[in-house]
C-alpha cells in the first residue's frame, strides 16, 4: 500500500509540470508584407501613386526638353550675342536646372507623403484584423514572419517590473 501512495505520488508530481507547459501562451506567426501587398486597397492605391508619379515624371521630362532644347539654341547663337547676352542666358539656364532639380525633389518628397498617407490606414485595418483573429483563436502573441518583422501582438505577461525590481530600480 505505500509503495501505491508514493507511486501516485511520484505520478502526481510528474504530472504537475505537463499542466504547466500547457498553460504557456499560444504563439501564431504571419507575414505581414504578404498580407498588404494583396490586400485589394493597397493594389488601388499603388495604381493610383504609379499614375501620380508618371504625371511628374512627363512634366519632369518636358522641362528637360525645354532646357535641352534653350542650351542647344544659346549655344548655336552664342557668337553672334553679345557677352552680356551670353551671360543672362546662363543664368536663364542655371535657374532652369535649379528648378527642374527643385521639382524633382519636390515630386519625391510628395509621393513618398502621399504613400504614406495612403498606406497608414491599410497598415492600421491590416493590423486591427490580426490582432481580432489572433484574440478570437486565443493567441497571446503574434509575430511577423517577414524579413525584419517584430511582435504585432502581445498580450501575455510582461516581465518588465520583475526585471526593474532584479537589477535594483
Amino acid at each position: 500500500m505505500k509503495k501505491l501512495i508514493t507511486l501516485t505520488i511520484g505520478i502526481i508530481f510528474t504530472l504537475i509540470p505537463l499542466t504547466e507547459i500547457t498553460a504557456q501562451s499560444k504563439v501564431a506567426h504571419i507575414n505581414t508584407q504578404e498580407l498588404i501587398s494583396e490586400m485589394p486597397e493597397v493594389i488601388s492605391a499603388q495604381k493610383e501613386l504609379k499614375k501620380l508619379e508618371e504625371q511628374y515624371a512627363k512634366e519632369l521630362e518636358s522641362s528637360v526638353k525645354e532646357f535641352q532644347t534653350k542650351a542647344q539654341t544659346y549655344a548655336g547663337d552664342a557668337q553672334n550675342q553679345t557677352e552680356l547676352i551670353n551671360q543672362q542666358r546662363q543664368s536663364e539656364l542655371e535657374g532652369m536646372q535649379q528648378r527642374i532639380q527643385e521639382f524633382r525633389d519636390t515630386a519625391s518628397q510628395e509621393l513618398q507623403k502621399r504613400s504614406a498617407e495612403m498606406m497608414k490606414p491599410l497598415y492600421d485595418k491590416a493590423r486591427s484584423a490580426i490582432e481580432k483573429v489572433a484574440s478570437a483563436q486565443g493567441f497571446d502573441y503574434v509575430l511577423d514572419s517577414s524579413n525584419g518583422g517584430s511582435v504585432i501582438m502581445a498580450s501575455g505577461k510582461d516581465l518588465s517590473a520583475e526585471v526593474k525590481k532584479e537589477l535594483g530600480f
